[in-house]
């Protein structure tokens, strides 16, 4: 603990487990030898879902060394409270603690990216009686009133509309006011399926220091009934070890990123990923500086405009506008459930044991990594997901428990609205639904599988493709009327009657074995 402070003067600025940045909008106005920085390791935000222990470790183990960044730094008052002597675990509760240390006349907040905190935070300066100041986090490259502007009046809330408006905000891969090489996007070029043979460079790893040592000690004594594996642990943890992630994605697997980013392999969890979205969602790296790097590389020759192009949408295109998304619609959007589901998740999406390759390799390497890349968690575990009609609310709990990477803004969005279509349409044009022919075409998954790919009906079958259909059906009166899947029903409706009850009756006896 720093020693006691006693200026009214002062301020005590609260830094979140995910806004480890010195360019954070509090700390930018703070006065280094003034004002009291507190941050908190407590239990309310470790378990209001049952969070991967990996994910806890990594949050925990970058915020200490954040800290200790920050004394390094200059700043004369770091309280630091882990985990241990949290008396109170809450973040309310140690703001009141710190009071009994300090005197100080204002708490000053940068806004978090969940709306449960930022309600309880409205309620603080009550709680407290203290003026609390909540400051926007501009460290997004869109403010949620700038999205809310480009929202209103559409029908219809499309990424790649919103995408445009960020390439020219940015100027991020602009040959003036038209895109690099004439498109928008590359998508197309972006799906090739890798083969066997393929070999990707291994993933930067960290061996724990003492300071992650001892978190992970806490974490196993402390969350042991969480979910996932622990060890071994090999996140980067400083903003220096995310650029060196940084550097070595830039150099090793950007210029084939593009062309196999949908693709999946047994037992090649990262290929070409760059695995950067915890460190950018943390704080540890800037967004902007994220893609100025992979848009130098296509100008500097090293990387494809495919690649570069293709990295640079999920960062100024997908996660700034899930994130527009979640602002614009909570706090209804969580209750959203346009098929009416109402399934438990399967046990297994706890334990990977399922005899259905696709899920047992995503969700074992999510369990033991607190990772998967984006075609895992939409066309495998989340495509499953909605086949067999899972109450939305129930998947969105469980990928915000078990990826390092999940905040509520982000992952909320990309669950119940790409993934689970449990808006309506108001996200996506159409339900990421498939059968078992595009895992086959993406992947090697099917190869050795129990099920058969190539069968469409009975036990042998792939239940991917008689999910897929029974699926349809039962949703038909709700999706018939949508023109990008109307040549799918049209299929449907010119099967038999026997065939069409084979789908349906071989989706009913696979559901009664979950």
């Amino acid at each position: 603990m720093p020693e006691k402070t006693s200026s009214e003067d002062a301020r005590l600025i609260l830094v979140l487990g995910d806004q480890l940045s010195q360019n954070l909008a509090s700390l930018r106005q703070a006065r280094k030898t003034k004002d009291i920085i507190l941050m908190a390791e407590v239990n309310e935000e470790a378990t209001y879902v049952r969070h991967h222990k990996k994910s806890i470790a990594f949050i925990f183990s970058a915020m200490r060394h954040f800290a200790k960044a920050l004394k390094d730094d200059g700043w004369q008052h770091v309280d630091y409270v882990p985990i241990a002597e949290s008396k109170s675990g809450s973040l309310l509760g140690e703001v009141k603690a710190a009071l009994e240390r300090h005197s100080f006349g204002e708490v000053v907040i940068v806004e978090p990216g969940e709306m449960r905190l930022l309600n309880s935070m409205h309620q603080w300066q009550h709680e407290l009686g203290k003026a609390v100041t909540l400051l926007p986090d501009d460290r997004f490259l869109s403010s949620v009133d700038e999205f809310k502007r480009w929202a209103e009046g559409r029908k219809e809330l499309r990424m790649e509309h919103f995408y445009r408006v960020m390439r020219r905000k940015t100027g991020l891969l602009m040959d003036g006011d038209q895109p690099e090489g004439g498109k928008w996007n590359y998508d197309h070029d972006n799906r090739k399926p890798a083969g066997d043979e393929m070999q990707f460079p291994p993933q930067p790893r960290f061996e724990p220091d003492d300071i992650t040592c001892d978190v992970l000690s806490e974490v196993r004594q402390r969350f042991d009934n969480h979910v996932g594996s622990l060890e071994p642990f090999w996140f980067a943890v400083t903003r220096e070890q995310a650029l060196e992630c940084l550097d070595d994605f830039i150099a090793k697997r950007l210029p084939n990123f593009g062309d196999y980013q949908d693709a999946m392999l047994v037992g090649e969890r990262f290929m070409n990923h760059s695995i950067l979205s915890l460190y950018i969602n943390a704080g540890l790296l800037d967004p902007l500086e994220v893609c100025e790097r992979a848009a130098q590389a296509y100008y500097d020759g090293d990387a494809p405009i495919n690649a570069a192009e293709g990295f640079i949408r999920q960062v100024i295109g997908w996660r700034e506008y899930i994130r527009g998304i979640y602002w614009l619609e909570m706090p209804g959007y969580v209750e959203q459930n346009y098929f009416g589901a109402d399934r438990d998740l399967p046990d297994f999406y706890w334990t990977g044991e399922t005899d259905m390759t696709c899920l047992s390799e995503a969700i074992e390497q999510t369990l033991e990594e607190a990772y998967a890349h984006h075609i895992q968690r939409l066309m495998i575990t989340g495509n499953f997901a909605m086949l067999i009609g899972t109450d939305p609310k129930k998947i969105h709990e469980w990928y915000l428990a078990v990826y390092a990477d999940a905040f509520e803004w982000v992952e909320l969005p990309n669950t119940l609205g790409m993934s689970q279509f449990a808006d309506g349409g108001r996200m996506s044009s159409k339900p990421y639904a498939s059968g078992g022919n595009y895992i086959n075409k993406m992947s090697n998954y099917c190869k050795n599988c129990r099920y058969s790919v190539s069968k469409k009906t009975g036990e042998e079958a792939c239940p991917f493709n008689y999910l897929y259909w029974d699926f349809l059906a039962r949703n038909e009166d709700k999706l018939k009327g949508n023109h990008r899947i109307a040549r799918i029903y049209s299929t449907w409706h010119r099967m038999t009657d026997e065939k069409k009850a084979a789908y349906r009756e071989s989706a009913a006896a696979f559901l009664s074995t979950l």
